[in-house]
């Protein structure tokens, strides 16, 4: 048994506005808890009118206003969007208002397209390039200050955050051993280096003073529904959206098809299933094998499940389904 999280992009459905889609996330959090979730992440994705949660720490402190115990937090921030100042800032001031519930997931992508990333960052390659280097800033900026130290993060000094490395490539593998992380594979969307970055990280793993031994989380999209035929309608809301994301089409996260036949070619369709391999998509009992099979594979500490659903009921009703699998471990509130 393992603890199971929820990955929340805060999908603006077709029909939908931003503001739903935000209340839908605060009911999201607050079922993800009363059903014994170990923690909500939200990610940081902008230029997508389907995605709502730009603003990832005010999203965070959103859901984290709305619920008690469970653990809220970044899933992840990619930093070289932002200064390691003004992260270290937000996530002290998150950590002041849900104290001791606040986790800090790291990327290194854009988290959009060329345009807009341009826009964010304003130097691409030195973003990317400086990311180790900013990791270990933003760890001093959220550590207890040294005798004489100039630069401050207030709120956020003294806040210990604790940090996760998330990535969908060896590279990550390696910086996450190197700086002794936790590490959150995307393999949700990106599974091709999922067992080879699993293998470099608990090799290479060096102790650090906030983790002593490899901690992998792990990601599916997962969909479960009181049937197979209704999950699966259910599931073609983000097999469009790869689709459409393929095209450089942006749209609101999609209504469901009764069938994908007509929308994507055959090219398509098996570029996103092997993208969306992993996905646990049907009954209480498709998914349990579905997710036995994985866990097995992987060894995960922790499973995080984003939920591409796109009416917030059917939504919700997948969270309860998910949480009477037999290798989920609850979490107590």
């Amino acid at each position: 048994m393992i603890p199971f999280s929820i990955l929340d992009l805060s999908p603006i459905g077709e029909g939908y506005s931003v503001r739903d889609a935000l209340d839908q996330s605060r009911r999201m959090a607050i079922k993800a808890e009363e059903q014994g979730y170990k923690r909500v992440w939200l990610a940081e994705h902008h230029g997508m009118p389907g995605i709502a949660s730009a603003a990832t720490s005010l999203v965070i402190s959103h859901v984290g206003a709305a619920t008690k115990t469970i653990r809220v937090g970044s899933g992840g921030i990619m930093l070289p969007n932002h200064s390691p100042l003004v992260i270290a800032e937000q996530f002290g001031t998150l950590e002041a208002l849900l104290p001791g519930r606040v986790d800090l997931g790291l990327g290194r992508a854009p988290g959009t397209d060329m345009r807009t990333a341009s826009a964010l960052r304003r130097n691409l390659e030195a973003g990317a390039e400086n990311f180790p280097h900013d990791i270990l800033e933003l760890q001093r900026l959220l550590d207890a200050p040294e005798k004489d130290q100039g630069l401050l993060a207030v709120p956020g000094m003294g806040a210990h955050v604790p940090i996760w490395l998330l990535g969908s490539s060896l590279y990550s593998a390696h910086l996450a051993a190197a700086l002794g992380l936790p590490y959150a594979f995307a393999s949700h969307f990106a599974p091709d280096m999922l067992m080879d970055a699993i293998a470099i990280y608990r090799e290479r793993f060096q102790p650090s003073v906030d983790l002593e031994k490899p901690y992998v989380m792990v990601g599916v999209m997962g969909v479960a529904a009181e049937t197979d035929a209704e999950a699966e309608r259910f599931f073609t809301s983000s097999q469009q959206q790869f689709v459409n994301l393929r095209k450089n089409v942006r749209t609101p996260f999609p209504k469901p098809l009764d069938s994908m036949e007509g929308f994507w070619t055959p090219m398509e369709k098996m570029s996103v299933e092997h993208t969306l391999r992993y996905a646990a998509v049907g009954s209480v009992a498709t998914v349990t094998a579905k997710l036995k099979d994985f866990l097995e594979e992987t060894q995960a500490d922790e499973l995080i499940i984003s939920m591409p659903i796109h009416d917030i009921d059917a939504r919700l009703r997948s969270v309860e389904l998910f949480a009477t699998l037999p290798m989920m471990e609850k979490v107590k509130a």
